[in-house]
């Protein structure tokens, strides 16, 4: 089955008008927002953080307690 150069390079070059059309329709988000996004992950990795450590240190003391 021969394969068809032009095909080819006329579907990729379709694929990527189609790509950049679609990226035009992107709602990006304004800085504030990604700003007011960033800390709210921010806050809640340093929660979990805490959280994780705490149940840690309960679990190692427990452990200690149990195999001494």
């Amino acid at each position: 089955m021969p394969v068809n150069l032009k095909n080819i390079v006329e579907s990729i070059v379709r694929f990527y008008g189609e790509v950049k059309a679609e990226a035009k329709k992107i709602a990006w988000p304004l800085r504030k927002e990604t700003i007011a996004s960033t800390v709210v992950v921010v806050v809640i990795v340093l929660i979990v953080s805490f959280y994780l450590g705490v149940v840690d240190a309960i679990l190692s003391r427990a452990v200690k307690l149990i195999l001494s």
